[in-house]
């Protein structure tokens, strides 16, 4: 069922996408948002509803918003097609600038009754502005594009799957997927579609099918650096790390890779004594679960968050800290930053075997 529309007249981009036909746009609508992928989306749905499929693009008008000017939006408004026989779709690109410009001529023109759909693609659209009351009081809507989290898109890519491809994406797939690229909708997108072409019969995209084959091999170089890192294995870690080096990675953009791992543990520690002081235990597994370990992982994580043990998981953030900001400044230098992340990675591995004693 698709969510009611707020007062403002907002409205999730991804709700619109699952339920176009429950938001007719009226007369004028704001795309906005920082995620170009959902806004595109967005916007073909609104094209394929106001004006269907074939001829009917003729009467598709698109504009730069820094350019244009307000007579040619309404001219274009106001025009008949030669081909289509709907009303006109004008759509103004990067719309900021022409929204400051014209905000008093726009609220006008939603007064005259208009004629046709205006689409405004912008950054940003307050709700508090009297534009954006008048949009909502005619019944059009706002369509939020920022970038949706993590439950969102996870659902978003198994509809994708289901309704594009007719293949089965699973929620440890999701995770994994999730892992392993940036949580982008572009780039989820093209992974999916890469994977259906994997499927077989099965039409099921599983973990093993994500793991073998998203990402590059630096993708699962760096993922396997970590794993070796917090199991204690040091060397291995180091010698993983020479090879991303060596392909071409930065330290600067491997620490935050490590770092999005490593503060899992570190979390999953803070709840497990929060727990304590409540007089109640929180086994570890469902502490990593908490601190957002994905499910297909949770058994390698308890493993190295037991490895660790309470001193070391306790002192990851600051260690994370630490060499964060000597990337920064005095170890900013490639070679120089290299040694912090050695010299992290030699710090999770020292004396694994000597730990059980704070083992958790």
């Amino acid at each position: 069922m698709a969510k009611a529309a707020s007062k403002t007249g907002t409205v999730s981009g991804l709700d619109y996408l699952a339920h176009v036909d429950k938001y007719a746009p009226g007369r004028l609508c704001a795309i906005y948002g920082d995620d170009t992928f959902l806004k595109l989306e967005v916007l073909t749905a609104l094209r394929r509803s106001k004006l269907g499929e074939g001829e009917a693009d003729f009467s598709l008008t698109t504009f730069a918003g820094r350019e244009v000017q307000l007579r040619d939006v309404l001219d274009a408004l106001s025009a008949r097609s030669l081909f289509g026989e709907g009303e006109p779709l004008v759509v103004i690109e990067d719309a900021d600038p022409f929204v400051s410009e014209y905000r008093a001529a726009l609220e006008d023109y939603l007064t005259n009754r208009p004629r046709g759909l205006l689409v405004l693609d912008v950054k940003t659209w307050p709700s508090n502005t009297r534009l954006a009351k008048a949009v909502a009081a005619l019944g059009s809507y706002a369509f939020d594009c920022n970038s949706p989290k993590e439950a969102q898109l996870k659902r978003w890519m198994a509809q994708r799957a289901k309704d594009l491809y007719n293949v089965r994406l699973d929620t440890a797939s999701a995770d994994a997927l999730l892992e392993l690229v940036p949580p982008e909708m572009g780039v989820l997108a093209q992974e999916v579609a890469k994977l259906v072409l994997l499927v077989g019969e099965s039409r099921t995209i599983n973990v093993t099918l994500v793991t073998e084959n998203v990402g590059g091999w630096r993708t699962r170089a760096t993922w396997d650096m970590v794993d070796a890192a917090a199991d204690g294995r040091a060397s291995e870690a180091l010698a993983q790390l020479d090879r991303l080096i060596a392909s071409g990675e930065k330290p600067h953009g491997l620490l935050p890779q490590m770092a999005a791992s490593l503060r899992k543990f570190a979390t999953a520690l803070d709840l497990i004594n929060a727990a304590a002081l409540e007089g109640r235990r929180l086994p570890p597994r469902e502490a990593l679960a908490q601190a957002g370990v994905p499910p297909f992982k949770l058994s390698d994580a308890e493993r190295q968050l037991r490895q660790l043990g309470r001193r070391r998981a306790a002192a990851l953030t600051q260690w994370l800290l630490a060499a964060d900001l000597a990337l920064k400044s005095y170890n900013s230098a490639d070679d120089r930053a290299r040694t912090e992340l050695e010299r992290l990675i030699v710090r999770l591995g020292i004396g694994a075997d000597k730990v059980a004693a704070s083992h958790l």
